[in-house]
């Protein structure tokens, strides 16, 4: 059994005492123990800032008001919410956890954390999340910032292999995580780790712990490491008549998952070889813009052929292309380097 000592209420209540006065209170998600808003602004935080997610945050939930209206709706229109967002699973995840959620759970999330982490996309921290911050369950929050500051304060070999690393992790964060005022100290964590605990250039003299923290005591202020990302390219070619660019539904991608694009080759020939298969006619095309998309592992280098059709097909072979009309909006998730290709294309528009 987890032993909660003196030295550790001493560390979760300055870190409870830090937050009530220079923490985050006022987040649209806080002060209001529901827990479909925080189950929704923690799978958006994911990977993603707070001041990027707040405006997606406040339309999602005002088109989608409680767990029930996710599941009455189709993917499509999830993904169209999502555009912009990235990490585009996540949106793919939220509806499915919907529908199973109305299913077998009457439209509201278990209050049980080994039922909550065989939703898909919840896992240990995220269940945490809902548990501790909606109704202040004992549970902890194990995230990229809490992690930063356990790595910091007991001075943890990264060295060592990451399953080690994660277990040591969780092992300190339960017998840090007080038995009451997890909620405070849950969201404390999560504040110095953005505010003061920062990836570079720690504001180490603001810090609450910092009389016991090992990494002031130890100078280890160092660089980080330049990460240098593998770079792939990939065609893609926009056909376009009149008002209308065609659209694939991918499926079964490693990228943009679920999300309509234009069609995608890995080369200049294998492109010509699917515009003779189904018989389309260019009539004239150039070359656009090269555009770069920077992905987590890699940076994506799309080369663009822009075409102008003489005739509009409607008998490809592949099922999975829609004819987008530039003077409507669909509501279908786009990709975001799409959807500002498409916005140069709307203002063509005679």
């Amino acid at each position: 059994m987890l032993q909660y000592t003196m030295k550790n209420w001493k560390f979760s209540q300055l870190i409870i005492n830090w937050q009530h006065i220079f923490g985050r209170n006022n987040l649209p998600w806080q002060n209001t123990n529901n827990a479909y808003y925080t189950w929704i602004s923690e799978i958006m935080l994911q990977q993603t800032k707070v001041n990027t997610v707040i405006p997606y945050f406040n339309k999602f939930i005002t088109i989608f008001r409680d767990i029930k209206s996710i599941s009455q709706t189709n993917l499509n229109h999830i993904l169209y919410m999502w555009s912009g967002l990235g990490y585009y699973t996540r949106a793919i995840n939220i509806y499915k956890t919907a529908n199973i959620v109305v299913s077998k759970y009457h439209g509201k999330l278990p209050e049980n954390i080994h039922l909550l982490i065989q939703l898909p996309g919840i896992g240990k921290t995220t269940a945490g999340a809902i548990l501790s911050l909606t109704y202040n369950y004992s549970f902890p929050i194990l995230d990229g910032n809490v992690k930063r500051i356990l790595i910091r304060f007991y001075n943890i070999n990264l060295k060592n292999k990451k399953t080690i690393i994660e277990k040591k992790l969780w092992h300190y964060i339960n017998l840090l995580t007080p038995i009451h005022n997890a909620k405070k100290f849950n969201q404390g964590m999560m504040d110095l780790g953005t505010l003061i605990c920062k990836p570079k250039k720690p504001k180490c003299s603001l810090c609450p712990i910092i009389n016991s923290c090992k990494y002031k005591n130890i100078n280890y202020y160092h660089k980080s490491k330049k990460i240098i990302y593998t770079k792939k390219y990939k065609f893609f070619i926009i056909l376009r008549y009149q008002n209308e660019i065609l659209l694939e539904h991918r499926k079964k991608h490693k990228i943009w998952n679920y999300l309509f694009c234009f069609p995608e080759f890995h080369s200049i020939r294998s492109m010509q070889l699917w515009l003779l298969e189904n018989n389309i006619n260019i009539k004239y095309y150039y070359l656009y813009n090269n555009i770069y998309h920077q992905f987590t592992q890699f940076t994506l280098k799309m080369i663009i052929i822009n075409s102008i059709l003489k005739i509009k097909k409607n008998n490809l072979k592949k099922k999975n292309h829609i004819w987008y009309n530039l003077k409507t909006i669909e509501k279908i998730g786009i990709p975001a380097p799409i959807t500002k290709i498409i916005k140069i294309l709307k203002n063509t528009i005679k």
